[in-house]
C-alpha cells in the first residue's frame, strides 16, 4: 500500500491507473468502512481509500475538534484489506481563500439532516466534488446509513455529468443491532444500550409494515413510542426521492431516525 499526502503526487500515481474504486472516509475506520473498502478491492482494480476530516460540514458547536482520528490503525486496516493508495491531504491541501463554491440544492439539501444541520451539505458536496476531480474514480462507494448524503451526491453526480458510478452499501450493525458510526466511542455503557432504541423503533417499523401497516402516521407513531427516553430529533418516513409520503410503498421507502443519546447525536434508517 502507497500513502500519499500531496495532490500533486497523487495526480502523478492516477494517470497510470485506469479502474479505480474510491472510499472516501473521515478515518476512525470501523467495519461499516472496512465492508465499502472490501467491496472496492473485490470490484476494481485499484482501490484508494481517502481520509479527512472535512471542517466545512460540521457545524459551530459540533465535534470537529473531538472527531475521533486513529490514523495509525487506519493504515493498519487499510493495508490488511488490500487498498493500493490511503490519501490523506490537508486542510491547505484542499481549501482555499474566497474559492468558488458548490452548495447543497435549496429544497432536498435543507430537509431532515440539512434543517436539523443547515450548511452541513454544503460541505459535503464541496468536498466530495474536489475529491471526485483529484481521485477520478471509476466507482464510488458510500453507506446507506447517510442515506440523504448518498441520495444527495447521486444527485450531484448527475447534475454535474461526473462519469462515476455511486455504488450504495448496506448498513454494518454490530450484534445488538447499533448501526456503526464512529461516535459510537462516546457512547458510554449504559449510553449505548438506551441507544439501542433507534433500531429497536426500525425493527418495529419493519415488522408494521410486513404485517400490512402502510399508513406513515401509525408506523411513526409506534416508533416515538419506543425512542421516548431518547431526545428525538426526528422520525420520518420518505420516498427515494426524498419526497414526504403518506403510505408507505414497499422498495420506495426509507425510514430515517435521528437522536441524541447523553448528548452524541445519531442516525440510523431502514430501506424498505
Amino acid at each position: 500500500m502507497e500513502i500519499i499526502k500531496s495532490i500533486k503526487d497523487f495526480k502523478k500515481v492516477r494517470k497510470d491507473l485506469k479502474e479505480v474504486g474510491f472510499v472516501p472516509t473521515m478515518g476512525a475506520l470501523h467495519k461499516g468502512h472496512l465492508s465499502l473498502i472490501e467491496r472496492s478491492v473485490k470490484e476494481n482494480e485499484h482501490t484508494v481509500v481517502s481520509i479527512f476530516v472535512n471542517p466545512t460540514q460540521f457545524l459551530p458547536g459540533e465535534d470537529l475538534d473531538k472527531y475521533p482520528r486513529k490514523l495509525e490503525a487506519d493504515k493498519k486496516i487499510c493495508e490488511l484489506a488490500g487498498v493500493d493508495y490511503l490519501f490523506f491531504p490537508t486542510k491547505d491541501d484542499i481549501y482555499f481563500e474566497d474559492e468558488v463554491l458548490v452548495k447543497a440544492p435549496k429544497q432536498s439539501g435543507y430537509i431532515l439532516e440539512g434543517h436539523f444541520r443547515p450548511g452541513h451539505f454544503d460541505g459535503v458536496v464541496q468536498i466530495v466534488n474536489k475529491l471526485f476531480h483529484i481521485v477520478n474514480p471509476t466507482r464510488a462507494y458510500f453507506g446507506k446509513k447517510d442515506a440523504q448524503q448518498l441520495f444527495l451526491i447521486n444527485k450531484m453526480v448527475k447534475n454535474f455529468f461526473w462519469d462515476v458510478e455511486i455504488v450504495p452499501c448496506d448498513i454494518v450493525r454490530d450484534g445488538d443491532g447499533l448501526a456503526l458510526s464512529s461516535r459510537n466511542v462516546y457512547l458510554s455503557p449504559e449510553a449505548r444500550q438506551r441507544a439501542l432504541l433507534i433500531s429497536k423503533s426500525l425493527k418495529r417499523a419493519a415488522k408494521l409494515v410486513q404485517s400490512g401497516v402502510l399508513d406513515t402516521k401509525t408506523v411513526k407513531e409506534e416508533m416515538l413510542t419506543i425512542l421516548k427516553p431518547l431526545d428525538v430529533e426526528y422520525v420520518e418516513i420518505v420516498d427515494r426521492e426524498f419526497k414526504l409520503t403518506d403510505n408507505i410503498i414497499l422498495g420506495n421507502t426509507i425510514i430515517l431516525v435521528a437522536a441524541y443519546v447523553d448528548g452524541t447525536r445519531l442516525i440510523d434508517n431502514i430501506w424498505l
